[in-house]
């Protein structure tokens, strides 16, 4: 039986495969450029995806959480990851964690994030993180999975579901951009108050400073 992802559309991230070592290679090698903003561009980068989807459904909400051992968090209540079964049964995740998203790789007019650098996706997040734990809810499931540097570790694994829908991304930036603990809560305030207006960011500094 044939791959069942082959006739999906590829909107913002090829279905084909779920991880693009290449890609993640070339962004773990050069930090700086992707992520030239630390931990405080690689939160803007998933707090970006929850604003795409918040301007698809008029009005959205994230928090993000600065946590104690130094990871940041975003949780939104979104649709979720577009998460599908194929003929097996089996969930497939839309890979937008460890491919590269077509529309802000190898464009010189890509989007710009609220610190004023280029948006380049998801994906930069993951490379550059030790790890990072994707937990998605949708009305047709709820599954979460692990990645270190990069790559994935564990499977799309179920998790309880609930009425709400949602996803929430929770990394720890790789010990090079050497920032998790020195993001102020003030400036992520700052940067996000105005930059995404169908977007509604609470910022909770859980860190003991």
């Amino acid at each position: 039986m044939g791959d069942s992802r082959m006739p999906w559309r590829n909107t913002t991230h090829d279905w084909e495969s779920n991880v693009d070592a290449e890609h993640l290679a070339e962004v773990r090698q050069h930090p700086a450029r992707f992520a030239p903003g630390g931990t405080v561009h690689l939160i803007l980068e998933v707090i970006a995806y929850a604003a795409d989807e918040a301007e698809t459904t008029a009005a959205g909400r994230c928090i993000v959480t600065l946590h104690s051992d130094g990871s940041a968090s975003v949780a939104d209540n979104g649709r979720g990851t577009d998460t599908r079964y194929d003929d097996q049964g089996q969930p497939i995740k839309k890979p937008v964690m460890a491919t590269r998203d077509l529309r802000y790789f190898d464009f010189p007019d890509a989007q710009r994030l609220p610190d004023g650098r280029p948006r380049r996706g998801m994906s930069v997040v993951v490379a550059l993180s030790e790890w990072l734990i994707h937990t998605n809810h949708r009305r047709n499931g709820a599954w979460t999975q692990r990645y270190e540097h990069g790559l994935p570790v564990t499977d799309l694994l179920p998790v309880p579901a609930n009425d709400a829908t949602g996803t929430t991304v929770r990394f720890l930036a790789d010990a090079a951009l050497s920032t998790a603990r020195l993001v102020s809560a003030p400036e992520l305030v700052r940067l996000t108050l105005a930059a995404w207006p169908h977007l509604t960011v609470e910022i909770v500094d859980d860190r003991i400073i």
